[in-house]
C-alpha cells in the first residue's frame, strides 16, 4: 500500500514527510547536470557539494527559484529522484501527496507544482499555502476564532499571514529571504575586501557570525577566497559587526513587509496577536536577534518555532493524519483545508 507523503518544497531545501514514519528527507534542493548529455549526475547533499566546484560540462542547478518551479523537468527529476529513493508507492498504487507553496503565487505556477508533483509519482496532488501548514507545525491552532501570526522565513521567499478559523486574513509573500541575505554578504565581502567568495562560504558565514543586531561582544571568522585585484587566493577574517551591516538592510524589508500586514489586519485579530505573539519559522528564525529585532520594531511578542527548520514538514505530517480518506475532495487540488476546518483537532502547543 502507498503511504501519503508530505513535501516542503522550498528554494533552498526539500523536506518529506511520510506519514506513519515522519520527516525521512531533508535535502537541498540542487541538481548536477551534465551538460553534453542532459544526463541527472547528482540530487540533493551530493549535488550541493559540488557548487563552485564543476567542470564546464557539469552545471549545478537550482531549480527552484523564490519558491516557484523555475526549471520544470529539473524539479520534476528531483521529485521523482527523491520520492523514488524513499519506497512510499505499493505495488499497485501511488502516493498522495501534501506540497506546500508560497501565498500569492499566480494559478500558472500552482499548475506547474501539481504537475511536477504528479509526474514524479503522485496519484492526488493537494496545494496548500505554507504560513497556514507551518503554523500548524510550530503548534499554533489556526482552526479556532483567533489570530494567529507567523513569518516563515525561508530561502527564496519570506511568506508573512495573519490566521483565523483555518484561513488567512491577510498575507504577503517577498522575494527576500536566505538566498538574498547569502548574496548581500557576497556583495560586502566583494565590495569591502576586494574577494570573491561563493554561495556556500557566504552561508557559512551567515549560519556562523549572522546577527540581526548590532552585536555586543564581536566575533570573528575566517574566511578564503579570490583576490579581486591579484587574482590569487587570500585568506581574511570577518566580522560579526561586519556581516549584521551587510544584513541589516534586507531584515528590514522583512520586517517593513511584516508590518504592512499588521496594519492591514482586522483590530479584533490584531489584539489576539498582542496576547498570542508572533511564530517565527523557516531557516530566518535560526539568525541571532532576529526575535529581538522583530518584537521591537513590531511591538509585539516574537517567538522562533521549536523547530522552525522542520515546521512546515511537520505541519504537513499533521494535515495528512487527520485527512478523511472517504470524505477526500474528489476533485482534487484545493479542497483539502476546507475539509479539515471541519475535521481538524490541532492540540495548541503553546
Amino acid at each position: 500500500m502507498a503511504r501519503d507523503i508530505g513535501i516542503d518544497l522550498g528554494t533552498a531545501n526539500v523536506l518529506i514527510h511520510v506519514k506513519g514514519k515522519g520527516i525521512v528527507l531533508n535535502e537541498p534542493s540542487v541538481v548536477a547536470v551534465d551538460t553534453k548529455t542532459g544526463k541527472v549526475l547528482a540530487v540533493g547533499e551530493e549535488a550541493y557539494m559540488m557548487v563552485g566546484r564543476t567542470p564546464a560540462n557539469i552545471r549545478v542547478i537550482r531549480p527552484l527559484k523564490g519558491g516557484v518551479i523555475a526549471d520544470f523537468d529539473i524539479t520534476e527529476a528531483m521529485l521523482t529522484h527523491f520520492i523514488d529513493r524513499l519506497n512510499v508507492k505499493g505495488f499497485l498504487t501511488k502516493p498522495n501527496i501534501l506540497i506546500c507553496c508560497p501565498t500569492n503565487i499566480t494559478t500558472i505556477e500552482q499548475k506547474a507544482i501539481i504537475q511536477a508533483a504528479e509526474k514524479s509519482g503522485g496519484k492526488n496532488v493537494y496545494l496548500e499555502e505554507e504560513p497556514k501548514v507551518a503554523a500548524v507545525g510550530a503548534g499554533l491552532d489556526i482552526f479556532q476564532p483567533n489570530g494567529n501570526m507567523v513569518i516563515d522565513m525561508g530561502g527564496g521567499t519570506s511568506d508573512i499571514a495573519v490566521l483565523s478559523l483555518g484561513g488567512i486574513v491577510t498575507s504577503s509573500s517577498i522575494k527576500t529571504a536566505g538566498d538574498k541575505l547569502d548574496a548581500d554578504i557576497m556583495n560586502f565581502v566583494k565590495r569591502e575586501h576586494k574577494l570573491l567568495i561563493g554561495e556556500r562560504t557566504a552561508e557559512k558565514i551567515k549560519i556562523t557570525i549572522g546577527t540581526a543586531l548590532e552585536p555586543e561582544k564581536e566575533e570573528k571568522m575566517e574566511i578564503r577566497g579570490r583576490d579581486m585585484v591579484t587574482g590569487l587566493p587570500r585568506t581574511i577574517y570577518i566580522t560579526s559587526k561586519e556581516v549584521y551591516e551587510a544584513m541589516h538592510e534586507t531584515l528590514v524589508l522583512v520586517v517593513e513587509q511584516a508590518k504592512e500586514v499588521l496594519e492591514m489586519t482586522p483590530p479584533e485579530l490584531a489584539a489576539d496577536i498582542i496576547n498570542t505573539g508572533i511564530v517565527l519559522t523557516g531557516g530566518g528564525a535560526l539568525i541571532s536577534g532576529i526575535e529581538k529585532l522583530f518584537s521591537s520594531e513590531l511591538k509585539v511578542p516574537v517567538f522562533a518555532a521549536e523547530k522552525p527548520l522542520d515546521a512546515v514538514a511537520l505541519g504537513t505530517g499533521i494535515l495528512l493524519n487527520n485527512i478523511d480518506q472517504k470524505n477526500r475532495p474528489s476533485s482534487g487540488l484545493f479542497g483539502l483545508l476546507a475539509r479539515l476546518i471541519q475535521k481538524t483537532k490541532i492540540k495548541k502547543g503553546r
